[in-house]
């Protein structure tokens, strides 16, 4: 017990017994702990916030160096990009339909597997996107279409040369052209005209250059070549109900390619193709397996170049690069892979992709005019349609 001898002031704050001072001692230690505590977890809050702020550093290094660039830089890494994966693809594309044994429906299968990879992994760690808007019963068509649009294509250079398949797949115009005419009874403007007549002029040139230098050449290779143009100027159609539903690119693109290839590689086993090109590919004395594991996903990094000058710089300047692509192609296939050549062959290209550039050109032009009436700026001009872009894998 405490007792009751009076004690100086001095004393007073010393004495051990006080129930004052036993509170304000305990309350004190508890202040002190809680405080250690707090530090201690603010502490560790800031360890674990730098620890994230490095990670994102780390992250966000390339971009950061990618913002560094000025605008032409951006513009130059990019177009040579684009140029570069696009000219890799097309050669690698010719140089596996010269294997004995190889057949191009398999150019096709692994196209559309290397842009369901890779779709997939955009979509989920880049996007992260989740869930799925469109209903599955949306995707038949868009399968058959794609499916047709990219088989019949790469079947026909087992009949035709790559250029004259180069030249034929860009004409999407003229199926455009009549099957609006037929169905919507539609008018089309005097210069689209023209650039039809081109563009079938050209064509026409081209093919029959083809059939009397090349011996190769079975016309069923042109029928091949035209019903996947037919089939790739309805897909768009069939993707832009999807676009109005409130489904993303990325969406449509995967699951469009992933329902394709399910069915792809049904036919394709059920074809003796798949096993037969495995095959090939290990006994090949060439380097088959590696043009074949580059040219998977080659393609998808070409599309993301293109993609990403179209919403940079522009759908006229992007109009423009896709031309000059196209014109590469042929240029490249006649250096790299020697074949008779005609002067024929380059008036029919001058008339196909001159027709096809006047005609995206003046698009672009009534778009901006269109935008400009309705008090729009010209920033909201920038990108192309997201069907033009989704053509550029087919193309």
């Amino acid at each position: 017990m405490c007792n009751a001898t009076p004690v100086t002031s001095s004393e007073r704050s010393q004495a051990p017994c006080s129930p004052s001072s036993r509170d304000k001692m305990f309350t004190n230690s508890r202040s002190i702990k809680q405080s250690r505590s707090n530090e201690d977890l603010m502490a560790l809050k800031q360890e674990v916030e730098m620890e994230m702020n490095l990670l994102e550093r780390n992250d966000s290094a390339t971009y950061s160096m990618w913002n560094k660039l000025n605008s032409s830089q951006q513009f130059m890494m990019l177009t040579f990009t684009m140029f570069l994966f696009f000219g890799m693809h097309n050669i690698l594309q010719e140089a596996m339909m010269k294997v004995e044994g190889f057949h191009g429906v398999m150019l096709a299968y692994m196209e559309v597997l290397g842009v369901t990879i890779c779709s997939y992994i955009e979509r989920k760690y880049v996007a992260k996107e989740t869930g799925r808007v469109a209903p599955l019963a949306s995707y038949p068509l868009l399968t058959f279409c794609l499916m047709a649009s990219s088989s019949l294509s790469n079947i026909s250079l087992n009949y035709i040369n790559f250029p004259t398949k180069v030249v034929f797949r860009s004409c999407k115009l003229i199926p455009t052209m009549i099957i609006a005419t037929i169905i919507n009874r539609r008018v089309f403007k005097s210069y689209e005209y023209a650039s039809a007549i081109a563009i079938s002029v050209g064509m026409v040139v081209f093919a029959a250059t083809d059939w009397k230098l090349t011996p190769t050449f079975h016309p069923f290779g042109l029928i091949l070549v035209s019903l996947s143009v037919i089939a790739d100027a309805i897909l768009p159609n069939a993707q832009e109900r999807l676009f109005g539903s409130g489904s993303s690119r990325l969406e449509v693109t995967f699951y469009t390619n992933a329902f394709t290839l399910i069915a792809m590689t049904i036919t394709t086993v059920a074809s003796g193709d798949l096993m037969r090109v495995i095959d090939l590919a290990l006994k090949s004395d060439t380097n088959l397996i590696t043009y074949m594991v580059v040219y998977t996903f080659i393609s998808y990094i070409a599309i993301s170049a293109f993609m990403a000058i179209v919403k940079k710089y522009g759908g006229v300047t992007a109009v423009l690069l896709s031309t000059a692509r196209k014109a590469m192609t042929l240029i490249l296939s006649f250096i790299l892979f020697p074949k008779e050549f005609s002067w024929y062959y380059v008036l029919g290209a001058i008339l196909v992709l001159g027709g096809l550039l006047v005609v995206s050109l003046a698009k672009q032009y009534k778009k901006k005019m269109e935008a400009m009436k309705n008090g729009g700026s010209e920033s909201e001009l920038k990108p192309l349609h997201n069907n033009d872009v989704e053509n550029q894998q087919n193309n």
